[in-house]
């Protein structure tokens, strides 16, 4: 392996890159990269996959960093590939409401550059999250519940192949049918089946105000009665959210945080209707809305917790909180953080690591649960319970389109999902 990399130093394609050995800031569930390559164009890095395919090295891409610990402990990882160096907002049709990045740009990065022109990417990330791992997780917040996922504002996409080859598909249009939808096919691939590259996106109007109204409940039932007047109205969150917790506090365990955009009287307008709906709640405009916000979202990031990601049928979100809450009585640290109306979200496990372990096994047992996907976990519960769960009938086809694409099998280092 040292010949290889002292190879791969001295090689032209990486000229214009910066090479190094692993360090700790590095490690993934304790495995160190030998070596860690920054590309500095498409062309670089595509010929860095031809030559790790042809030597049969591992390789694990990192944009941010943000996401890097989600996925099985990986096998060894020969290379660590960032992206960050490909960060440019390649295109802006701000007529058209499109735009290309590069995958190493963050969702902040290109959201300050379109805004110049009042209009924005609607994705949701942690601070420092890149458009390629958003695209790789398919990872969405409570933007989703009116914007959908990277994979729906998604309408092409450029890859590097593990061979090296690279390839588009999709347009620079939103009325753009051109070729096999390879940017659905990578969403959510978490870089097991090629390295994204750039991405074209559908964009909106940027919203002048937001305003939100936050409202708590003593229990599920009323919880989920006001999520379903809301859904029932005429009303247009951009943001639904149920939030329930269960732990040793006295504070009232459920909440509905309900978020309106758009001009200041519509957004104020929609908000107060809301609360006329629902009966009582609490109106946040400015900073302390956006304060709020941030509160809420950095809970679905990972410390010592299991965080499992999982889905549901919307009428379904009554019977899911009483399964939360029953979760709740043997373990005094679960929290529900979900997409009130879309019937998605995420469930916080606080505890040592066999009750972490156990919970993650009745989350899969459940009727209500259509898929229990440990998102993000310590390494002593992931190496209790497999991150991805039974994949079935799905897992065998897409294993045969990652033998397709990659037929080394050096993609991900193991950590899956395929």
């Amino acid at each position: 392996m040292a010949a290889s990399i002292e190879t791969l130093l001295q090689s032209p394609i990486l000229a214009g890159a910066m090479a190094r050995s692993g360090k700790t800031a590095d490690v993934v569930d304790g495995v160190k990269p030998s070596l860690v390559v920054e590309p500095g164009t498409a062309e670089e890095l595509a010929a860095l996959l031809a030559w790790a395919s042809r030597e049969r090295l591992s390789v694990v891409f990192r944009g941010g960093g943000t996401r890097l610990a989600w996925g099985r402990p990986p096998q060894p990882i020969d290379v660590m590939i960032s992206t960050r160096a490909l960060n440019r907002v390649l295109a802006h049709a701000d007529a058209d409401l499109t735009a290309t990045v590069e995958a190493g740009a963050t969702l902040d990065e290109v959201n300050a550059a379109l805004g110049r022109c009042r209009q924005w990417l609607p994705i949701d990330g942690p601070d420092g999250a890149t458009v390629g791992g958003a695209i790789a997780t398919n990872d969405a917040g409570p933007l989703r519940h009116r914007y959908g996922t990277p994979r729906d504002l998604m309408i092409g996409v450029q890859l590097a192949l593990a061979d090296g080859r690279l390839i588009k598909a999709g347009g620079n249009v939103v009325k753009n049918v051109a070729g096999y939808d390879l940017g659905k096919l990578v969403s959510g691939s978490f870089g097991s089946l090629a390295a994204i590259v750039t991405a074209t996106f559908k964009l909106l109007p940027m919203p002048v105000a937001f305003h939100t109204l936050i409202a708590t409940f003593r229990t599920g039932d009323a919880a989920a009665r006001a999520a379903a007047a809301l859904n029932d109205s005429q009303l247009e969150p951009i943001a639904s959210e149920i939030h329930a917790v269960h732990s040793r506090h006295d504070a009232p365990p459920y909440r509905l945080l309900v978020r309106f955009a758009g001009t200041r009287t519509t957004a104020a307008s929609q908000s107060a209707q809301a609360r006329t709906v629902i009966g009582s709640g609490e109106l946040l405009e400015s900073e302390a809305e956006a304060a709020a916000w941030r509160r809420y979202v950095a809970r679905s990031a990972g410390s010592a917790d299991t965080i499992v990601r999982i889905s549901w049928l919307p009428a379904n979100l009554p019977k899911v909180l009483g399964l939360v809450e029953e979760l709740g009585r043997t373990n005094r640290g679960v929290e529900l953080i979900g997409r009130a109306a879309v019937g998605a979200g995420l469930v916080r496990i606080e505890g040592d690591v066999e009750s972490q372990a156990a919970i993650v096994e009745q989350l899969r047992r459940s009727d209500l649960v259509a898929h229990a996907t440990v998102r993000d976990a310590p390494l002593a519960v992931k190496q209790q319970v497999d991150t991805w769960g039974q994949l079935g009938a799905s897992g065998a086809l897409a294993s045969r389109v990652k033998r397709a694409l990659d037929p080394a099998g050096i993609l991900n280092a193991g950590r899956g999902p395929i």
